[in-house]
């Protein structure tokens, strides 16, 4: 009889882990046995690179199940989701597992109309408030890369939402892969794949359609008001509340601080993209002249070191690192200049790119006020802004140069399409920022030999790791602290970072209402 579930750990060289047969033969299978992979890893700590296989025999059960969706009824009543992002769409989802309906407001624009505004940024410089990077469909994780890799082990059940995603489309390699990653060439399609099970089991989806205001009886959130952006008609609706609109709604963290919603402005990290080519960083990784290969990825990177700045500690660390990717303008406002990073699914572009950013406390008297934060950012996108000439090319050093404070007088082929400006990025970015930064790329060059070289570029600024807020709610219930029936939730909220993370904690919340109204 054939051995059932066994595990068996595989370590091989990158051409044979390429190839089924060579891992059959590794584990020794007959021609009846099945296998597969729990877990692929690769380890390039070394001068020769390996592939690290975890490889279950003969499998008894599915790798994964599937989700089972109920019919929303009425009776049960309906829960109102503020923001169409990770966090948005997985409380959806997991209130349709109970026949609960959800009812999702999104400032933005469908995934597919959202695209036609985001190329626009990029060919005319023209920003759409309502519908970018940071806005529409499926959130700011949608057009920016789709990497649903954390170290947030604690909060939930991660594999339940890689498997929802393989669920609705996507490649079921994530379910193994160490850094998980979809891309942007397909998240859409699966976001879309989401939208239409929400919609055909009887929940409600409203594009361009902007929360103003809440519905309160003392401090307590009975429903909410809703701009329609096309018409301009508003209309109220009525249920608790789960805000998940993403770290860049600014307007609407101003609208629930001047209702008394309980909230403190948040540390988070700002700095800038670093791009290199991507052969660069491939010789770097694997320890090799030629490059990755044939059989291995386009190699990532990560690193963190500690710097100080007027006698205070401040990480420096890279952020959403983006192997073949492309840097791209994320402003959600006309007048600032903001970068971001995205890879697509075969990341096969020329370069890399990271955000290289640095720890910024919000600890002093000045930072008191919990929109502080918010304000510091906005400035500091605007003077961004006004570096690249009050337009959509960001501005830009060569890493030598700034390392030396030299204009670049020329600057490398780059992979952000709205082109270039050079410019002194310590005089665009504050001496908090600009000095940890200095001295964290020379601790990085001193790791990492041939990082720093005249063919890498810093690209100014990326200002949006995390919230700049935190929204203060109940640990046990997730509820506002200060309003019943409000439930912050996911990155926006300052709970979160990322896919995966946002997409637990909305889990989480709706799991929060379903207790209080079902159970």
């Amino acid at each position: 009889m054939a051995v059932k579930d066994k595990d068996i750990s595989l370590r091989l060289t990158p051409e044979k882990a390429f190839s089924e047969a060579s891992i059959r033969k590794a584990l020794h299978l007959s021609p009846s046995d099945e296998f597969v992979i729990l877990r692929r890893s690769t380890d390039a700590r070394r001068q020769d690179v390996y592939i690290d296989l975890l490889c279950r025999i003969n499998p008894s059960s599915p790798v994964y199940k599937e989700t089972v969706f109920r019919q929303a009824d009425p009776s049960k009543g309906q829960v109102l989701i503020v923001g169409s992002g990770p966090a948005g769409l997985f409380a959806a989802l997991k209130l349709l597992e109970h026949g609960l309906k959800p009812i999702v407001f999104e400032r933005g624009k469908d995934v597919h109309s959202r695209r036609v505004d985001i190329a626009k940024i990029s060919t005319e410089g023209v920003v759409d408030p309502s519908s970018n990077y940071s806005f529409g469909e499926g959130g700011a994780g949608t057009y920016s890369d789709g990497k649903l890799y954390t170290r947030s082990k604690k909060r939930g059940d991660n594999q339940g939402v890689l498997e929802l995603f393989v669920q609705f489309g996507a490649p079921s390699s994530i379910l193994y892969e160490a850094h998980p990653h979809i891309g942007t060439d397909k998240l859409p399609r699966i976001i879309e794949n989401m939208r239409e099970c929400i919609l055909s089991h009887g929940g409600e989806i409203h594009f361009q359609s902007l929360v103003t205001d809440f519905l309160l009886s003392g401090n307590s959130v009975k429903g909410c008001v809703v701009k329609d952006l096309v018409t301009g008609s508003v209309t109220e609706f009525s249920g608790p509340v789960i805000l998940a609109v993403g770290n860049a709604a600014r307007d609407t963290f101003r609208m629930a601080h001047s209702l008394g919603v309980a909230m403190e402005s948040k540390d988070l990290s700002m700095g800038v993209r670093i791009e290199h080519p991507q052969h660069l960083i491939d010789c770097i990784q694997y320890h090799n002249k030629n490059g990755r290969g044939l059989y291995l990825p386009p190699a990532e990177y990560n690193f963190a070191v500690q710097t100080s700045y007027n006698g205070i500690r401040r990480g420096v660390y890279s952020f959403c690192m983006c192997p073949g990717g492309f840097v791209v303008p994320a402003a959600s406002d006309r007048s600032q200049c903001v970068v971001n990073g995205m890879s697509p699914s075969n990341r096969g572009g020329k370069f890399a790119n990271s955000g290289l950013v640095v720890e910024f406390l919000s600890d002093g008297p000045e930072f008191e006020d919990p929109l502080s934060v918010v304000r510091y950012q906005e400035e500091l996108e605007k003077k961004t802004f006004l570096a690249a000439g009050s337009s959509q090319k960001a501005p830009a050093q060569r890493v030598t140069d700034f390392l030396s404070d030299h204009l670049s007088s020329s600057l490398p082929s780059s992979s952000y399409t709205p082109g270039l400006t050079s410019c002194l990025l310590s005089e665009v970015l504050p001496p908090e920022i600009s000095t940890p930064l200095k001295e964290g790329l020379s601790l990085i060059g001193q790791k990492m030999r041939g990082f720093i070289t005249e063919e890498s570029i810093l690209i100014g600024t990326e200002t949006r790791t995390s919230s700049p807020v935190r929204f203060l709610r109940d640990p046990l219930t997730l509820e506002s602290t200060s309003h019943e029936n409000l439930y912050p939730c996911g990155e926006g909220a300052g709970f979160a970072g990322g896919i995966v993370s946002s997409a637990i904690d909305g889990m989480r919340c709706a799991s929060s209402i379903l207790d209080k109204l079902l159970f």
